[in-house]
């Protein structure tokens, strides 16, 4: 997708993904789980594989054994942009947002399930908890768990964080709106 909406910089699509790791997995046979992922990247910061796990008897597992092909969606901030921010009587409402679209090949990974939970955890939970406090419990929940590598084979990525606003108009939105990470990102975008 060519748009005036892509990314700056790769550093937004991995932020995008660290604040909004929670995205949706979908196999070419239409089942969709949503699934926190973490990126990987390559020397230039560019996301090159996403990691994660899911349940074994999860339908996604037999989707990808069968065909590795699917999608991976991320929605990141967005909301509503209402004409009463804005002081131009002509400005249409729109709707702002990022997200990301990446088209990939799964690999399963069973022997990496227990480095992408620990990986998980330690993202989400910052040392606040670990995995040890499960006890015997840990070892029976990652026999039924595996984890997966999905390698971008494309990758699709719309920042719409503002349209044809002028300058003062973008910064009324940006003072005026009540979704205040949305305001950031919005801000964020245009900075650069």
């Amino acid at each position: 997708m060519t748009s005036p909406y892509n990314p700056r910089e790769a550093a937004d699509v991995r932020r995008l993904i660290a604040d909004y790791p929670l995205a949706w997995l979908v196999s070419r046979d239409f089942h969709a789980s949503p699934l926190p992922l973490i990126a990987e990247t390559d020397a230039d910061g560019a996301v090159t594989s996403l990691f994660g796990h899911c349940a074994l008897r999860n339908p996604l597992v037999g989707d990808f054994r069968a065909d590795p092909r699917g999608l991976i969606l991320f929605t990141g901030p967005e909301a509503y942009v209402p004409t009463s921010l804005l002081s131009k009587a002509d400005w249409a409402p729109t709707w702002n947002y990022a997200v990301l679209r990446f088209t990939v090949e799964i690999e399963f990974v069973g022997d990496e399930t227990r480095d992408a939970i620990e990986r998980l955890v330690a993202k989400m939970e910052g040392g606040a908890w670990s995995t040890a406090s499960l006890g015997p419990r840990y070892e029976k929940m990652l026999d039924q768990i595996i984890a997966f590598r999905a390698h971008v084979r494309s990758a699709e990525h719309s920042f719409k964080l503002g349209q044809d606003e002028s300058a003062p108009g973008f910064a009324e939105i940006v003072a005026g709106h009540s979704d205040r990470t949305l305001a950031a990102w919005m801000e964020g975008q245009a900075k650069r």
